[in-house]
């Protein structure tokens, strides 16, 4: 038995208030944290989440999110800031490289204990090994010397079927999309991205990622976040805690325990001048 079980955090997106508030919760004090990535963005507060992020040191562990690899590829000079982007703090900080360099040495994926990791979700036809080789190759690119001029080729949403075949860049973008965009897919596993509603409102043919039957990664618990109009969502195989911090929601921690013995801790959003609507 764990005696010190970690804490999975949702969504931060730029909203240290909230985080120092969650940290300040008798629960997790001096608890191990895993945060599911999307640490930065849309929120107030960007440089300010990343300098707290870094503090803690090794009693954080994250995976990367979107947001975050859109802020790693601005600064390489790729892709432009996009009108609801609030990342230009980072961008103009003095400690801006020490801050993208921890940054792009987080993985996209980690197990712990039974327990699997991802910001968005995990293709069915992927078990939790091949889920973790595949985050490595992406990760080997985003700490490699050239990764200001590769990360431009990793963006787009083609393909949007996994096959063990794919190679190059290709190969590469179906993974990112796949662990940092994921919310509905076919039972084939084709990935669609532009629909980020609730899922009772799913297109035609798709269905939540989770609930695709035959999924692989059953032996493990994946726990995400990414999906604000899920919310909140407690099942044995699935942690989802995205619970909209960013659009004036709550910011969630729950305890990585079996089943019955999780323990959900949140705080109302603590943040202002937060935007008005829910965009990914």
């Amino acid at each position: 038995m764990m005696l010190n079980i970690p804490y999975a955090i949702g969504d931060l997106q730029g909203c240290a208030l909230s985080l120092d508030a969650l940290l300040g919760c008798p629960e997790l004090a001096d608890v191990p944290l895993r945060f599911v990535g999307d640490l930065v963005n849309r929120g107030p507060d960007s440089l300010g989440t990343l300098r707290r992020m870094r503090s803690l040191g090794n009693r954080a562990k994250c995976v990367l999110g979107n947001h975050d690899i859109h802020l790693l590829a601005v600064a390489a000079g790729v892709r432009k800031l996009g009108r609801r982007d609030t990342i230009q703090d980072i961008l103009g900080a003095p400690d801006r490289e020490e801050l993208l360099d921890w940054l792009r040495h987080i993985p996209l994926a980690r197990e712990e204990n039974g327990f699997l990791l991802v910001h968005a979700g995990v293709l069915p036809q992927w078990s939790v090994e091949q889920t973790l080789d595949l985050a490595s190759e992406v990760e080997k690119l985003l700490r490699g010397p050239n990764w200001r001029t590769r990360i431009r080729d990793i963006f787009g949403n083609e393909p949007v079927r996994w096959k063990d075949s794919l190679k190059g860049d290709d190969r590469l973008r179906v993974i990112v999309n796949a662990l940092t965009r994921l919310r509905f897919c076919t039972e084939m596993g084709d990935m669609e991205f532009s629909f980020s509603g609730p899922p009772a409102d799913a297109p035609v043919n798709y269905l939540p990622w989770f609930d695709v039957p035959g999924r692989q990664a059953t032996d493990a618990t994946v726990v995400c976040g990414h999906w604000s109009a899920l919310g909140l969502m407690l099942r044995p195989d699935v942690i989802a805690l995205d619970t909209g911090c960013v659009w004036a929601g709550q910011l969630s921690a729950v305890s990585l325990d079996v089943p019955k013995n999780r323990k959900l801790v949140q705080v109302n959003c603590k943040e202002e001048g937060l935007p008005i609507e829910a965009k990914e």
